[in-house]
């Protein structure tokens, strides 16, 4: 945000003792500690107190937990209130995108938008140049919100497109498992490419199959964000891939990490989505990819014998 022109910062946190070091060592002791937090941003463990004199609202919760985190904090957002996702993937069992799941909690009808785009903490926080786009059915919400957020290192461009957005941001932490896995094996920049490409056609074949636009996919929140995660050393999705091509088991990652790496579970929802939205036959064909990882991420294939089986499909006109 734009806390140098006056712009006050309520960050709603669970556990007390990070609580205390935001607001007394302006630094959460979890995560990037290096960086310090303006003075105009506090923490609190009070949802009264966050909201209290709150005209915005953003949502950085994994999307497995947001459920859950939204409806502790539904009687304190106001009904004219916007909220600003900036959570990515698709919610086990109900199979909903951010937009779906917020949409149940606070009702269809309430201002809401979306961010996506490659934008790794890290990088904001250490002021380096970043692009994203935000997506919004309520007219003007969208370029609001990026009038808010952007600055001369961050800007922001904005579409009504929220379901491409949306699939863009959830599927390509699927292909960066892809990606690493791919890195892991030591296949090459030529395999690496090949199936970073291929990925992005199949996000931009369930987006379509979604209503979305194939110009969204083509944009920050599709090949943007994907070329971002499945590249650069960032990506926590990237270096489970990376992990699994190496030998290590799904179970020994997972508990080795303190963070979300929201590919993982949404892997297996996307499989599901596209079953439910896509009646093509063999669709094992038409997402390769995206089949074969949950197929990994569910021992049913190594990581080598699942890459490996791409190079052998039935060869195809390029789409």
């Amino acid at each position: 945000l734009k806390l140098g022109e006056g712009h006050r910062v309520d960050l709603l946190v669970r556990k007390p003792q990070v609580c205390d070091q935001i607001n007394e060592q302006r630094r959460n002791p979890l995560h990037l500690s290096e960086f310090e937090f303006p003075a105009l941003v506090r923490a609190t463990t009070d949802p009264a107190e966050a909201f209290a004199d709150a005209q915005y609202m953003c949502h950085a919760v994994p999307v497995q937990f947001s459920r859950a985190a939204l409806t502790e904090v539904k009687p304190h957002i106001a009904p004219d209130m916007p909220i600003l996702s900036l959570s990515k993937g698709i919610e086990q069992g109900s199979l909903s995108l951010m937009c779906d799941l917020l949409g149940n909690i606070v009702g269809d009808e309430h201002p809401m938008a979306f961010l996506s785009g490659p934008a790794f903490a890290r990088e904001i926080a250490a002021e380096l140049a970043t692009a994203v786009v935000i997506a919004s059915h309520t007219p003007g919400l969208a370029a609001e919100f990026g009038a808010i957020l952007s600055s001369d290192v961050f800007r922001c461009y904005y579409t009504p497109d929220v379901i491409g957005v949306e699939v863009g941001g959830a599927v390509k932490n699927v292909i960066a498992i892809a990606a690493g896995m791919c890195e892991g094996l030591g296949l090459g920049t030529n395999a690496m490419a090949a199936l970073v490409t291929r990925g992005c056609s199949e996000t931009r074949r369930l987006a379509l199959a979604l209503g979305a636009s194939a110009v969204t996919i083509g944009g920050l929140s599709g090949v943007g964000d994907t070329f971002g995660t499945c590249f650069g050393p960032l990506s926590r999705n990237r270096q489970v891939g990376v992990r699994l091509g190496q030998g290590e088991s799904l179970r020994e990652i997972l508990a080795s990490s303190n963070e979300v790496a929201e590919g993982v579970a949404t892997s297996l929802s996307v499989v599901e989505l596209i079953k439910q939205n896509d009646r093509s036959y063999r669709l094992d064909l038409k997402f390769p990819i995206l089949f074969g990882v949950a197929e990994i991420l569910q021992g049913k294939r190594t990581p080598r014998e699942g890459l490996l089986a791409l190079m052998t499909m039935p060869l195809r006109i390029e789409d």
